[in-house]
């Protein structure tokens, strides 16, 4: 985080988003001011909250994506909601803390993740050696039936010579199979062999949680509430050698990890590094008329409200703070206005950016630009069928014009609409692909040959485009 300046993170969502400046400019200075907080004395550093961002745009323009790669770009918790999905207190639906409480356990995988990652190696390891004692197991030493009136004065029993001697002989030949066995692991020889694996039943134990929004799954699972009073549930399956591999390893891995460490350090994160994404605020921004039955919206912001400002909310792995947690909302505002939004949350979201509508101009740029550009995409998709597909200048430029009519005639969807048109135009290189290889190339004739019938039409709202 240290070497990420602001310039520096607007530099990296320049490779995979075009335009939006400013919005860039606001999210890089806000991720920045969370190192600039870190850095701080403890007093100092507990009162400064985060800067949360409105995000103000039509659908398409990159509002989702600059928050998604942001959350990558820093390796911080991220989830994206929907704020309609959300009711408000005794309505039955999806209660508001059910957004930490996926934040968290998001932040949870990521730290298992990478202290899975950490000890890979010698989980590899361990699993091999599970693996060669399902394939080739070693011989136990037979314990005698012992007398228990001879125990009971003590005495005790040596194994024959002639036992020993055939134990050992029995045991080094098994040794020496099982060094055999191992080398075929090794090149690979005995991928496809089924083997009959013992493992650790992770089918959950599921209890459903009565909150005060109506009965939700919280997905508590009785094995981590009772802890280890219970035992271990085993079940026996028959996998080829390389699933078998990757199901022992897994579990070595969760045995060399420490689970309450992973669980402290992803609150942690969570608490620290968590960056949530409210798309769609502006249909909860409406303000509400009369009453009656139905949810309010108003309500809705009312109780997302606490959530923003700050509080404690608790998670099935513990009390999680969401006072320093990054909030990113977003939304079209094109039937309501941020000032349709109650006050006090108004307030909480100080940094507010309006996101451009894209242009012909933007739209080539999509097409080229970016590291994962559609066209570097599609490309890629085809070439597994062995066909090599191409673009043309005038190709992008013709199917950048045709995404901006289509645009402004009918429903603007932004560089989404570059998705529908490609589909458009290589349907049937997508679908003869798998029979026929070769060269394609995509140029303006190609694309007014495939888009004829879009093109001849006056009115798009009705077309598949």
């Amino acid at each position: 985080m240290e070497n990420l300046t602001p310039r520096t993170i607007v530099e990296e969502l320049d490779k995979y988003i075009v335009g939006q400046a400013q919005a860039k400019k606001a999210v890089a200075i806000a991720l920045r001011n969370r190192y600039r907080r870190l850095a701080l004395s403890g007093d100092m550093q507990e009162d400064i909250i985060p800067k949360n961002i409105l995000m103000i745009g039509p659908t398409g323009v990159g509002k989702t994506e600059i928050a998604r790669r942001l959350a990558r770009l820093v390796k911080a918790p991220f989830i994206k909601v929907e704020a309609t999905k959300f009711t408000e207190v005794g309505y039955v639906g999806r209660d508001v803390d059910s957004i930490i409480r996926d934040l968290v356990e998001v932040s949870i995988r990521m730290v298992r993740s990478e202290k899975t990652g950490a000890v890979d190696e010698r989980a590899r390891l361990h699993g091999e050696e599970r693996l060669l004692d399902v394939l080739c197991p070693l011989p136990v030493r037979e314990k005698p039936a012992v007398n228990p009136f001879a125990a009971l004065f003590g005495a005790q029993h040596s194994p024959e010579p002639s036992d020993n001697a055939a134990f050992e002989s029995k045991l080094a030949a098994a040794r020496a199979r099982r060094r055999e066995v191992r080398e075929q692991l090794d090149r690979g020889e005995l991928e496809e062999q089924l083997v009959e694996i013992e493992v650790d039943d992770s089918s959950p134990g599921m209890i459903e949680v009565f909150s005060g929004s109506g009965i939700e799954e919280l997905g508590v699972n009785l094995q981590d509430v009772l802890g280890g009073m219970l035992p271990r549930k085993k079940r026996r399956r028959k996998v080829p050698v390389r699933e078998a591999r990757r199901i022992l390893t897994a579990e070595e891995a969760t045995k060399l990890i420490d689970m309450d460490e992973v669980t402290a350090e992803g609150i942690a994160r969570a608490e620290q590094s968590g960056i949530v994404f409210l798309d769609e605020i502006d249909k909860i921004a409406a303000k509400s008329h009369g009453a009656g039955p139905d949810v309010s919206r108003e309500g809705v912001q009312r109780d997302i409200l606490p959530i923003v400002e700050g509080c404690t909310v608790q998670t099935k792995h513990g009390p999680v703070k969401t006072g320093h947690i990054l909030f990113m909302a977003a939304g079209a505002f094109h039937m309501s206005r941020p000032s349709d939004l109650i006050p006090e949350l108004q307030g909480r979201f100080p940094i507010r950016v309006e996101l451009s509508s894209l242009s012909q101009a933007d739209f080539v740029r999509i097409l080229t630009e970016p590291k994962n550009a559609l066209t570097k995409q599609y490309a890629a998709l085809l070439s597994t069928e062995g066909v090599d597909l191409s673009f043309t200048s005038e190709g992008i430029d013709e199917i950048a014009r045709i995404a901006d009519e289509v645009n402004s005639s009918a429903e603007n969807i932004g560089a989404r609409r570059l998705h529908t048109i490609l589909e458009k135009v290589l349907e049937d290189v997508a679908f003869c692909a798998p029979e026929q290889s070769g060269s394609v190339v995509v140029d303006a004739a190609y694309v007014k040959e495939r888009l004829a019938g879009v093109i001849a039409r006056s009115d798009f709202s009705d077309y598949v485009l």
